[in-house]
């Protein structure tokens, strides 16, 4: 692909969702792997600050995953830091960092050139509205009940945890969003019932009819139908026990934009009318669960229940 083809979406992350200022510094982080998106992004940094630094390294192992010590100091001491990463940087210690000390943080996890071209094609002030909407239907909710035909049927309670909106406008010290963005998300503080995802899930990409079931109690996953998802966590859980096994992510997709999955669990989950439910860590979002994995599988036919009254979910026209 010409690298020129990615300035238009590199100039929509860097003006209209990060609001990049003149007096303002930016890091770009990336690896060897991801390094066009982030020379695009650094180009187009580069010209409206001077105080533009780029940040690359070679892809971490897994997601969530901690980088290097210098990385997570650039990140530190930025103002404005777009990560477009083989592995995410969202739920990791050196984000949170980075957004306590005001930082302003846009992670691009797993992005690929046609991802970048196709979700930043997008009119953000829409999503951040179609975000608003959602949140003002689960907002005050106790309880979110989410079906499916494929055999769902998973109740979330809330309790004390907070609802973020992931816009991608992200225009004030400290906040953070996905790009491609789109989605109201919760770490829910417990959960009960089965969720079988038919969108898509790491490792298998898009799933193309294959069905992948998990059963939940009392807030951890006690079974899972696929032997490569089960491996992931049971290897995480050598490390972290039972934490692996965290429910650790309710998400509604809002970008209205995204009109098909595509494999990439980055876009997929934003599409507008699915849901997505997370195993592993949440601490980066509102929990308290620290895991070596965030794994995210997307429902593509979901009904929501917010105190038992279904919600309306933003899809495309």
């Amino acid at each position: 692909m010409d690298n020129s083809s990615l300035r238009r979406p590199a100039e929509t992350a860097i003006e209209q969702c990060m609001d990049l200022q003149p007096d303002e510094s930016c890091a770009i982080v990336t690896d060897d792997k991801r390094r066009a998106i982030g020379e695009a992004l650094y180009r187009v940094a580069a010209e409206i600050t001077g105080d533009t630094v780029f940040v690359r390294y070679p892809p971490g192992n897994q997601h969530g995953e901690e980088p290097p010590a210098s990385v997570a100091g650039a990140m530190e001491t930025a103002d404005v830091v777009l990560a477009p990463t083989t592995k995410s940087l969202t739920h990791t210690e050196a984000r949170s960092e980075a957004n306590a000390a005001g930082a302003r943080v846009a992670t691009l996890p797993g992005i690929t050139e046609g991802v970048f071209l196709m979700g930043l094609d997008a009119d953000y002030a829409a999503i951040e509205g179609h975000c608003e909407d959602v949140l003002a239907q689960v907002g005050d909710a106790d309880e979110i009940r989410v079906t499916t035909p494929q055999g769902t049927d998973i109740t979330f309670t809330v309790g004390s945890r907070e609802w973020y909106l992931d816009t991608g406008i992200v225009h004030e010290a400290g906040e953070m969003s996905n790009l491609p963005a789109g989605e109201v998300f919760i770490a829910p503080e417990t959960a009960d019932g089965t969720f079988v995802v038919d969108g898509t899930m790491r490792p298998h990409g898009k799933l193309d009819g294959k069905l992948l079931s998990f059963e939940v109690e009392d807030g951890y996953v006690t079974d899972i139908s696929d032997p490569d998802i089960r491996e992931q966590v049971e290897t995480a859980a050598e490390e972290v026990g039972r934490d692996a096994y965290n429910l650790a992510e309710l998400g509604i997709g809002t970008n209205v934009a995204v009109s098909e999955l595509v494999g990439s669990v980055l876009l997929d989950e934003k599409a507008g009318g699915t849901v997505h439910i997370a195993v592993g860590d949440d601490h980066a979002i509102g929990g308290d669960t620290h895991a070596p994995i965030h794994l995210d599988g997307i429902l593509t036919e979901p009904t929501v229940y917010a105190d038992g009254n279904e919600i309306e979910l933003p899809r495309g026209e």
